[in-house]
């Protein structure tokens, strides 16, 4: 197949979207197919364009086989509302040539964010005739105004517009999450044009990795200490305020260390939210080159996710799955009926504590100092978990699989006046395993399917 991935955020950006889309394109390319991306020039999560692409409307590059189109787009490092619709729109504007000058894709793949992204990827599977999959990555606007980012009841009105357009044009909507399909349900949107794919993680690139001799943990001289880990966004939906308060009821244990590895805007603000309460058993550092992550996720004893009390049925952080392959046990400072609640129980790699409550995520980390054998037992649960339910394999089976059975319905009802390339029509197939030595050998066969 042809397949046009349309996507605000990819490589080399290191974290959230961009990783996933990276790799789903290249495994794509791996397995034959013929994937180009559209996105924007890479901003996150400095928000400030990286300098090898500033001064430039357009980039065209390739990296391992996947074609790349990049457009500018207008970016600032403390974005107001305003700047945030801008940003928005001229990725809607800009990025539409880009898309529109290329072979014609068999599919699209559609990522929200951004959500106005979706009207140009609708139009262009109008003009190519051919099926759009809209992936939910965050429910807009729902973890906006929850957050309380919009809050001018016209925005409201223009983004829920939006939301309901990109569900009815989509041919299917790939989501990431079960609280995501209830979300949709009450909104009108068909089961059946629903399909679940949990994010994955590369469970190879992220394992465990022993404790002792950690390049991590010796440059940041945490030999000997109960490492309480937090890395990633340091947004409006997680509330890492709770994290400094926590550690702050801790500090008597000199054992305790809480490490918060962030964006460099996010945690000059948590510097000074660990000043106003004396955390200084709070460690802060920058984002560490992705070659590094294994490591610096196996120098944790404790990975910890956070939410604030209203991110309930939009949002499914990726880092959960992240973490439960680095083996760690995980501390879920969430709400109680949310996704990130309901996939940290079903994997009984960790402890789900209320949100925004300081004194119930220490009293948990506390808990778990002083158990050291839970602490293993949750961090052999959580990578069990993850190696048996979000491989990266089984994630790009599902999404072959989608794609195969969308183009094949495009191509049962054709659009009149449609012209086709003769790479059009793909055999479907099904993975056969065979097992010699141990070693998994993965061939591809033709079948015939309804």
């Amino acid at each position: 197949m042809r397949i046009l991935i349309y996507s605000y955020n990819y490589y080399p950006e290191p974290i959230g979207i961009a990783p996933l889309m990276t790799e789903l394109a290249e495994g794509l390319v791996k397995r034959g197919h013929e994937v180009r991306v559209v996105t924007a020039m890479p901003n996150y999560p400095q928000r400030e364009i990286y300098e090898a692409y500033r001064g430039k409307m357009f980039v065209e590059e390739e990296k391992n086989g996947v074609q790349i189109r990049r457009s500018f787009v207008w970016i600032r490092p403390q974005p107001n509302l305003l700047d945030r619709v801008m940003l928005d729109a001229s990725f809607v504007v800009t990025s539409f040539l880009p898309a529109l000058l290329g072979w014609r894709p068999d599919v699209i793949l559609t990522t929200s964010p951004s959500l106005p992204g979706c009207v140009p990827a609708a139009a262009l599977g109008g003009i190519f005739g051919c099926p759009v999959v809209l992936n939910l990555q965050d429910i807009l606007p729902d973890a906006a105004i929850h957050v309380g980012l919009i809050k001018s009841k016209f925005l409201i009105k223009v983004f829920t517009a939006l939301e309901k357009f990109s569900y009815r044009t989509a041919t299917k909507i790939s989501v990431i999450a079960d609280g995501f399909v209830d979300n949709l349900l009450k909104k009108g949107v068909k089961a059946s044009k629903m399909v679940q794919i949990p994010n994955w993680v590369d469970v190879n690139f992220i394992r465990p990795m022993p404790k002792e001799g950690n390049a991590f943990r010796e440059t940041h001289n945490l030999q000997g200490k109960f490492v309480v880990q937090y890395s990633g966004n340091i947004a409006l939906t997680q509330g890492l305020e709770t994290v400094v308060k926590a550690a702050s009821k801790l500090r008597h244990i000199p054992d305790i260390t809480f490490v918060i590895v962030g964006e460099a805007s996010g945690l000059q603000r948590l510097q000074q939210e660990c000043q106003d309460n004396g955390a200084d058993n709070v460690l802060l550092l920058p984002f560490q080159p992705r070659e590094k992550l294994p490591e610096m996720l196996a120098a944790a004893d404790v990975g910890l996710v956070v939410q604030k009390k209203n991110v309930i049925s939009f949002n499914m952080p990726s880092k959960i799955q992240v973490l439960l392959a680095s083996g760690r046990a995980l501390v879920a400072s969430v709400p109680d009926n949310g996704t990130a609640a309901r996939a940290i129980r079903n994997s009984q790699g960790g402890v789900v504590v209320p949100p925004e409550d300081a004194e119930a995520l220490a009293a948990a980390i506390l808990e778990l100092y002083q158990n050291p054998e839970q602490v293993n037992s949750l961090g052999y649960n959580s990578r069990k978990f993850a190696v048996e339910n979000y491989s990266f394999d089984n994630a790009l089976n599902q999404y072959e699989s989608l794609f195969n059975a969308v183009v094949k319905r495009n191509i049962s009802k054709p659009t009149p006046n449609m012209v086709r390339h003769p790479l059009t029509v793909a055999p479907a197939y099904e993975p056969v395993f065979y097992t010699v030595n141990d070693a998994e050998i993965r061939e591809s066969k033709v079948v015939t399917k309804p």
